[in-house]
């Protein structure tokens, strides 16, 4: 698990099927001293690992990925920057289509479309 280690949430707002925060990255991970030394930026695993970390902490299930459709990473995260992330699903039997965002205006940074099942 990344939370409360890599990152933690700040100003968190959870709804009946959606939830954002305000992403505080830790800029002495060792994530960040191999990726990339001298230019830290947050990996684009790390931000799908963020996306399935806090759904789980909303619906308490343990989940793992079934499927992606569009994953975009558009632009660079760097450990400075405290961007927010807002976490959508909705559930269907016990799978969870999930669409997020990782911006901080005017920019977004990263968007997934993805399908969690039950672990």
């Amino acid at each position: 698990m990344l939370i409360n280690d890599f990152y933690t949430c700040q100003d968190a707002i959870p709804g009946e099927q959606e939830y954002s925060c305000r992403i505080i990255f830790n800029p002495e991970h060792a994530i960040f001293k191999g990726h990339f030394p001298g230019n830290p930026v947050v990996p684009g695993v790390c931000m799908m690992e963020i996306v399935k970390e806090l759904l789980q902490q909303q619906v308490k299930v343990p989940l793992m990925l079934q499927s992606t459709g569009n994953v975009k990473f558009l632009q660079l995260i760097t450990p400075g920057i405290s961007p927010g992330i807002k976490v959508e699903w909705k559930k269907n039997n016990e799978d969870y289509h999930v669409k997020a965002t990782i911006s901080l205006d005017p920019t977004t940074y990263f968007k997934f479309d993805g399908n969690y099942v039950t672990a």
